[in-house]
């Protein structure tokens, strides 16, 4: 097994349970980590043989662009994707920050992590 990560995807959108989120939206940072079997791919060095990082970034680019109130639905989104799209995924675990939140105070991001794996 192996662990194929990709880390600060950054997207601009309208997550949040504010009306003015929605309007006028922010940055989030979005990482996926993803547990597969690599042993194949390692032998015969074929993209079809393991993970491709770009359908990931694809996941969640798409499903960034979806509105919603919590990050937490955003999150269990890109899980169920990636889980149904990508059969040599075992695990996946997503974390979906947003940049600058506007609860008051100087905070650097709000950040929630969701893991799945295959029943």
């Amino acid at each position: 097994m192996g662990i194929i990560k990709i880390k600060n995807i950054r997207v601009y959108a309208y997550h949040g349970c504010l009306i003015e989120e929605g309007k006028i939206g922010s940055d989030y940072r979005v990482d996926v980590a993803v547990k597969v079997n690599l042993s194949k791919s390692a032998k015969t060095d074929n993209l079809s043989d393991t993970v491709d990082y770009v359908h990931l970034n694809k996941i969640v680019k798409q499903e960034m662009a979806i509105r919603s109130q919590l990050l937490e639905e955003v999150a269990k989104r890109i899980l169920d994707r990636i889980l149904l799209e990508i059969p040599l995924v075992k695990k996946a675990t997503i974390a979906v920050s947003k940049l600058n939140p506007p609860i008051g105070g100087n905070v650097a991001m709000v950040t929630i992590e969701m893991s799945r794996g295959r029943k």
